[in-house]
């Protein structure tokens, strides 16, 4: 424990806030946060999740206007709050293989390399702990995720996501595993061997996450593990056959194409952002939704979408240098539909200028031409919720904005959308589509995720006899699925015991299993 996190440590002591971290990506650590968020508030314990520092190109805009990493807002959701900058108070969004756009409380500060920002941690310690205590005196209870692991040596000086922020706050940890991977007791006894005294003493679990089979079989390896490390394993969670949780950055490529008969291809270029806006079409039982980074992998599509970019111009030369344009082109000829959303709005045009270099030094590049527009760039972002109408139905629609830029030009004259940022009654005409409405474009992240505009759109491509699929609703049920598999073998009485609780911080809530 350095000076820094002893000072901060006398200021602060947080029984009620339990940190969840893991011995690598992907362990679990998102979904076991969601999970123990709806444990607890629906056992009467107001709640909220936290993550000091997440490093993901998915993110999602929060009623305060700012930007947090996407699987905050999720987390969020199964606490039943609304999403808040108080929940990810440091985001990195990566725009190059050493570099990332640094955002703090909700807003950017710029570009950094990474040693650059690595150098510029201990300034943002002080500022995530603040954060923490602003979120716990709304929410006396703080489910905190780590990032990453906590033994990777090279990066524990200056650490503000794992044990230096532990430390920091004075809380207590679990460590999850993943053992579908393999050497779960391996991956569990390493982290905590290369933990310090004082790190290993805040320890007061292990978790084993998407067990498949016996779990008495695993008995010996538990009773092993306790005895060399001191530390129990306090729940094995099965392995849950299709769960959807909405990714924190990794795309899932999982998919059942059994029933479907209409194909939707998403070119994956290298910095794509927010891919959650397909997640809807992955799952709508009628569509096969393929993520395609090889263009020679192409094999014929209805729609073929352009994701958002958190470096609009570079992935724009790659989709160029990789043969997608002229395939693009010909999908068009052919009797295709293309829709652009966000960055990928942005390469339908005609020019993208980047004069203060906000996200590259390229200057100015063509784009593909698609759409008669130009795009400026500039160094405040756009960041807000919006609802509104569709110009062609009616339909009521909701997203959000998240983009550098301003967008002008003929097709916009052909507009999609009337839309007002969130608790403003001022409305802006949204969107675009070229003269032959082959080609539509728009800004609005999470689009998709109504029913009765993703039903129009897929009419407008090509598509017959719908489906409904209520995505919100299946959302929902699949939280209260985990939530209710986590509870079975973690349940809410051992929770109480780690977080201290005397007793529940508001009434009881009904499970809403209803709706499941």
């Amino acid at each position: 424990m350095n000076s820094q996190q002893k000072t901060l440590q006398k200021t602060f002591k947080n029984p009620h806030t339990l940190m969840v971290q893991g011995t690598t990506s992907d362990a679990g650590k998102s979904i076991l946060v969601a999970a123990l968020c709806r444990i607890l508030v629906q056992n009467g314990v107001s709640v909220a999740p936290f993550k000091s520092q997440n490093m993901a190109l998915n993110s999602a805009v929060t009623k305060e206007g700012g930007e947090i990493g996407r699987a905050q807002a999720v987390q969020a959701q199964a606490a039943r709050l609304e999403p808040s900058i108080l929940m990810n108070p440091v985001l990195l969004k990566p725009n190059s293989d050493i570099g990332s756009q640094v955002i703090v409380n909700g807003q950017s500060i710029g570009n950094m390399k990474a040693r650059q920002y690595h150098e510029y941690k201990p300034q943002l310690l002080q500022q995530v702990v603040v954060v923490h205590q602003q979120l716990q005196q709304l929410h006396p209870v703080v489910i905190v995720e780590g990032a990453g692991s906590p033994a990777e040596i090279n990066l524990r000086e200056h650490d503000i996501a794992n044990m230096g922020f532990a430390e920091a706050i004075d809380c207590k940890v679990l460590i999850v595993a993943d053992i579908d991977r393999g050497g779960v007791f391996a991956h569990l006894y390493g982290t905590f061997a290369l933990l310090s005294e004082t790190e290993q003493q805040r320890v007061k679990g292990f978790v084993i996450n998407r067990f498949r089979g016996d779990v008495s079989l695993l008995q010996s390896g538990l009773d092993w593990l306790e005895q060399k490390t001191g530390v129990p394993t306090v729940a094995v969670i099965p392995f849950i056959k299709n769960l959807h949780i909405e990714a924190e950055d990794a795309v899932n490529q999982q998919q059942d194409t059994s029933l479907t008969a209409f194909k939707v291809v998403v070119p994956l270029y290298p910095r794509a952002s927010n891919h959650t806006d397909f997640d809807v079409l992955r799952l709508q039982p009628q569509i096969d939704c393929e993520f395609v980074r090889d263009a020679t992998f192409f094999n014929g599509a209805d729609l073929i979408i352009l994701p958002g970019s958190k470096n609009v111009s570079h992935d724009l030369a790659w989709l160029k240098e990789s043969g997608w344009q002229p395939i693009i082109e010909r999908h068009l000829r052919f009797g295709g539909k293309v829709l652009g959303i966000c960055g990928g709005y942005q390469m339908l045009g005609d020019v993208i200028d980047d004069p203060s270099a906000v996200e590259t030094d390229l200057g100015s590049c063509r784009g593909l031409g698609l759409l008669a527009m130009q795009t400026s760039l500039a160094e405040t972002k756009t960041l807000t919720n919006v609802t509104g109408r569709c110009l062609h139905s009616q339909v009521q629609v909701s997203g959000y904005e998240i983009h550098l830029g301003i967008s002008s030009g003929e097709d916009l004259q052909r507009p999609w959308f009337e839309i007002s940022p969130q608790g403003s009654d001022e409305s802006y005409l949204e969107g675009a589509a070229n003269a032959e409405d082959t080609v539509r474009g728009t800004y609005l992240h999470g689009l998709l995720e109504g029913d009765e505009i993703l039903e129009q759109i897929l009419n407008w491509a090509g598509m017959q006899e719908i489906v409904g699929f209520n995505y919100q609703q299946f959302r929902e049920q699949q939280l209260q699925r985990l939530a209710d598999e986590v509870e079975k073998v973690l349940p809410f009485n051992t929770l109480s015991q780690l977080l201290e609780l005397q007793q529940p911080t508001v009434e009881p809530q009904i499970k809403q299993r209803e709706r499941c």
